[in-house]
């Protein structure tokens, strides 16, 4: 008998979200009043087989993919095998039960997004996704047409389990005032113990990375990513000119993870894949640091980095998993500069101390009042999951706001409880955070103006007295 790989639990855990998230599906988010726009992204799961545990069959390839999508009304995949007579419960245990699988390593897959004149998510980390088309019969086959368009992988009940949906929720700009649309995220377990053949588009997707579970719940990759988001405050309440808040403010900073994937394919016809132009000649600090510590070796090419829309929708389906530990291994976005940092450390510090104690508490009790929430702030990082009571008693979706990140309301529990049962961690952590980054970055901006004002008064006074005491000699 072989030894253990060391992912048995992960696989074991894997399977009980994954029956949890179909028999208890998210409640759908309807469109804003004017918003028509939606939008889906597949989150697409496989299983890596072990050295030791390799299947002893071979798969026959996947039927070969239509280059273009049917032009009939696109049907899901749970429509199209209606016929089956298996239930959710009895595919998944069956695949389960493989000895490959129980060994296995659970991946996810990754795009880079390509590069584009006026799209702002340049090379940004994303799940494989788009609009919404009129001819889709629903968001999911909008995930799947999507999926197929970009990486050219089929999501049907023929190479593919349809597990059900992650929590929807409204994207929005500016802080949150203005709505775009609704995302929907779907989750796909592929069947095949073998990488599927990918076709990458190369308008969308510069390159595909299949990233293991257990890399995206260590701590050692967690990290920072640094975005400006001067253009965002400046056209909120403050007021203030970008080109004034970029020179005060700095760069902000956000909860990142750094992917280590385990395979990558690359699109080789995009534009630069082979670079046009050497590299700048070394400055002489910089040959002088070689010559001492060495020349670097690296590709110097940017870490991938997973950071916030995709992020949360990701976080959404690994908070299901143990040890629910994102509130451990989170930070709260803050500023690069040292001042407004320690302004938004101040303002917070009651604040993120009320959240550790609400996350840190066992509740299994609903709470009875959408007033328990604290402050329905615009704009979170991790974009979590996503409804509370309204005003008028309705279920109001959680938003995206800043650079696609996004807010979101609990599901009316308190506590881990909240978290376990709908893994809402992060999200809980940053209700009602950036009305106080926003305070905080106003605070910081007339402490400087104050401390600026204090010095040129002083310098004025001392060199005014002077000068009448030279005039008085």
């Amino acid at each position: 008998m072989a030894a253990p790989t060391g992912t048995e639990d992960l696989i074991a855990h894997l399977k009980s979200v994954l029956l949890e998230l179909n028999t208890h599906p998210y409640p759908e988010v309807a469109c804003p009043p004017k918003v028509p726009k939606r939008a889906s992204v597949a989150l697409i799961l496989r299983v890596q087989p072990n050295y030791n545990h390799w299947p002893a069959y071979s798969d026959k390839p996947p039927q070969s993919a239509s280059q273009h999508p049917p032009k009939s009304r696109r049907r899901s995949s749970a429509a199209s095998g209606s016929g089956q007579k298996l239930s959710f419960e009895d595919i998944l245990h069956a695949f389960f039960e493989q000895d490959w699988v129980k060994h296995g390593d659970p991946e996810i897959l990754f795009i880079k997004r390509a590069t584009r004149i006026g799209d702002k998510w340049n090379g940004h980390v994303a799940l494989p996704g788009g609009k919404r088309d009129p001819e889709d019969d629903d968001d999911a086959v909008t995930a799947m047409r999507e999926a197929l368009e970009e990486v050219g992988i089929d999501l049907s009940y023929h190479n593919a389990i349809a597990v059900g949906n992650l929590p929807q929720r409204i994207v929005t700009t500016s802080w949150g005032k203005v709505p775009l649309m609704v995302l929907c995220p779907y989750i796909y377990l592929l069947t095949s113990p073998n990488y599927p053949t990918q076709r990458l588009q190369p308008t969308e997707v510069a390159s595909s990375h299949w990233v293991p579970i257990r890399a995206l719940l260590s701590p050692v990759l967690r990290t920072h990513e640094y975005a400006d988001v001067s253009a965002r405050l400046a056209k909120s309440e403050l007021g203030i000119k970008r080109w004034f808040l970029q020179a005060m403010l700095s760069k902000m900073m956000f909860a990142a993870i750094r992917l280590v994937p385990s395979n990558s394919t690359h699109c080789a016809t995009i534009p630069d894949f082979v670079p046009a132009f050497s590299a700048p000649p070394k400055g002489p600090m910089t040959k002088a640091r070689e010559l001492v510590l060495g020349e670097e070796r690296g590709d110097g090419k940017p870490s991938l980095l997973l950071w916030g829309l995709t992020l949360g929708v990701v976080s959404d389906f690994l908070e299901h998993i143990p040890p629910h530990n994102a509130l451990e291994l989170w930070t709260y976005p803050t500023f690069t500069s040292w001042d407004v940092r320690f302004v938004m450390w101040a303002m917070s510090y009651r604040f993120r101390r009320q959240k550790s104690l609400e996350m840190s508490t066992v509740t299994t009790h609903s709470s009875t009042t959408a007033g328990e929430q604290d402050l329905p702030g615009f704009g979170s990082e991790a974009v979590g999951p996503i409804f509370s009571e309204g005003e008028e008693g309705g279920d109001k979706p959680g938003e995206v706001g800043i650079a696609g990140l996004g807010v979101g309301r609990g599901w009316g529990q308190t506590g881990r409880a909240k978290m376990v049962a709908r893994g809402a961690a992060v999200n809980s952590m940053l209700e009602g955070y950036y009305p106080i980054v926003r305070k905080a970055v106003a605070t910081a901006l007339a402490g400087r103006i104050g401390v600026v004002a204090l010095l040129a008064f002083v310098t004025w006074k001392k060199i005014g007295w002077q000068g009448l005491m030279k005039l008085g000699a």
